[in-house]
């Protein structure tokens, strides 16, 4: 699971499903240190945002064996609706109460759902494993909240999460990854 490198925005904005770009050089630079680590043909998904695409065509100046890559828009970052391109410290702390006393069905910022999110990632992660080379490896380029979602799933199944502090509070910093066993 690699994640998008920093994007372009000033700290402290909610940007999830907002299409925005990453830094380039950044982008470079973790495409570089993760090249080597993958497996030969491995299958590339990646999210439909372009900091995630941008991500794949960096990789691919790295390793051309990889082909092209499955875009899937179900790995692509949790939307935040109303919230989108605002900053953290400006939502309303109602919100925020609101969003962790539901946390499984609340729709934070009125557009999807923390279990929208984890059913999503969960019908990727299926569809992953079938297509997976005979080793199992494949790639995804994806987002924090997809990360977490995989996280979440590995450790819990497809059972709903039943609260906020049953959501992993880690995830790769940008252009960082982590290898998961799914």
């Amino acid at each position: 699971l690699l994640r998008h490198a920093r994007v372009l925005l000033p700290a402290g904005l909610c940007y999830g499903a907002s299409d925005v770009p990453a830094d380039g050089s950044l982008t470079a630079s973790a495409a570089q240190a993760i090249a080597p680590l993958l497996p030969p043909g491995a299958p590339v998904r990646v999210s439909d945002l372009g900091r995630a695409l941008q991500m794949h065509r960096a990789l691919l100046e790295e390793r051309s064996d990889l082909g092209d890559a499955r875009t899937d828009p179900r790995i692509r970052e949790m939307d935040f609706g109303s919230w989108e391109l605002q900053r953290w410290d400006a939502v309303p702390r109602a919100a925020f109460d609101a969003w962790m006393a539901d946390f499984a069905h609340h729709r934070f910022g009125g557009s999807e759902s923390v279990d929208q999110l984890i059913t999503r990632v969960a019908d990727a992660i299926d569809d992953t494993r079938a297509a997976a080379g005979s080793d199992g490896a494949a790639l995804w380029i994806t987002h924090a909240g997809v990360i977490r979602s995989a996280l979440y799933l590995a450790q819990h199944g497809r059972r709903p999460i039943a609260a906020a502090t049953e959501w992993p509070k880690d995830a790769p910093d940008t252009g960082g990854w982590l290898v998961l066993d799914v």
